[in-house]
């Protein structure tokens, strides 16, 4: 009988990963020249802004919330940044020269990073002061945050998609450092010290361990003298400069920013998240999770556009994955609890 239970409890804490490790097979099956090294560099790539939002709404999750704003803020500061950093000689800057002149990107890093730690803070603030249900709070931040960068996009910018960035920008974000054969993005070696730092915030700070014992049992973190809701403003602003962070990068990445931008980031980063085991229920996670997480969600999309699946299907397995990640959490916690 115990063994038995043993061999359920292994079922349910890795079946996700056998049925994605199917997937990919099926993918590897229909198209073999997938498995290259230039692919796998493109995924790693394309996951390490990813990484970066997703160390940061795991720990909203870990406190056993959510945050659907997430891509929308990654938008609003995308565009602001954006729009600062355009080269002085391009033809369609947004701002003259004389209005604002050349800057170093850390001016708009900062100001973003400002920016976002203030909207997550009030963000926070809304969840910790005022018990508004994450989700809820998250919705209506999600449309301030959009409505924030309509605004921004459409009056100061002439609704006019942003590009032409500074020579610093573009290499920042696009440049590479070649080993051997292989080619290592920038942003991998950004995502890793983001990934560094959260560990050591994570695992070896007194905020860690609050947020994890707030996650676990909130009412009894209570009792052992931790500040709730300091703790749950804390975590929200480190979202938000992690976001603000992301989104600078992104834009650089893509080579533009317009208002649209983010728009499906959030639900990305919660599947990466769940998938990489952080529970819904709060309380559990661990960042090396996230990062596979990450980089197994974004395999299985970058692997499904390879072989040609029309956008419209990767929606079906991406809600599917999500869908089969939360109802084995939910059963991995029902049973713990049994």
């Amino acid at each position: 009988m115990l063994k038995s239970k043993k061999i359920v409890d292994w079922l349910y804490d890795y079946s996700l990963y056998f049925i994605i490790g199917a997937l990919l097979l099926v993918i590897i099956a229909i198209e073999p020249s997938f498995v290259r090294v230039s692919n796998f560099t493109t995924i790693l790539t394309q996951s390490a802004t990813k990484v970066i939002y997703a160390c940061g709404i795991a720990g909203i999750i870990v406190l056993g919330g959510t945050d659907l704003a997430l891509g929308r803020e990654v938008g609003l500061a995308a565009v602001v940044a954006a729009s600062l950093l355009q080269a002085v000689d391009y033809s369609q800057r947004v701002f003259s020269a004389d209005q604002v002149p050349a800057l170093p990107l850390i001016v708009p890093l900062l100001l973003v990073m400002v920016i976002l730690g203030i909207i997550c803070a009030a963000h926070g603030f809304i969840v910790a002061h005022w018990g508004v249900a994450p989700f809820v709070a998250s919705l209506g931040v999600q449309l301030i945050s959009y409505g924030l960068c309509l605004q921004y996009f459409n009056t100061v910018c002439n609704s006019n998609p942003l590009s032409g960035f500074t020579k610093t920008y573009s290499k920042f974000c696009q440049g590479t450092i070649r080993i051997g054969n292989i080619s290592l993005s920038y942003l991998m070696f950004y995502a890793i010290a983001v990934v560094a730092v959260m560990w050591v915030i994570w695992n070896r700070t007194t905020l860690g361990k609050n947020m994890f014992a707030i996650g676990g049992n909130r009412e009894a973190a209570k009792v052992c003298g931790v500040n709730v809701k300091r703790t749950i403003i804390i975590v929200y602003i480190i979202a938000g400069l992690l976001y603000a962070f992301g989104g600078v990068l992104e834009a650089g990445r893509t080579g533009s920013a317009n208002s649209t931008m983010g728009a499906d980031y959030a639900m990305d980063a919660i599947a990466a998240c769940v998938v990489g085991g952080v529970s819904m229920k709060g309380g559990t996670g661990t960042l090396p999770g996230v990062v596979i997480g990450v980089i197994i969600f974004q395999i299985i999309s970058y692997g499904l556009i390879y072989i040609g699946v029309s956008p419209d299907l990767q929606y079906v397995v991406k809600g599917l994955i999500i869908i089969v990640a939360v109802v084995l959490d939910n059963q991995k916690s029902l049973r713990k609890a049994a």
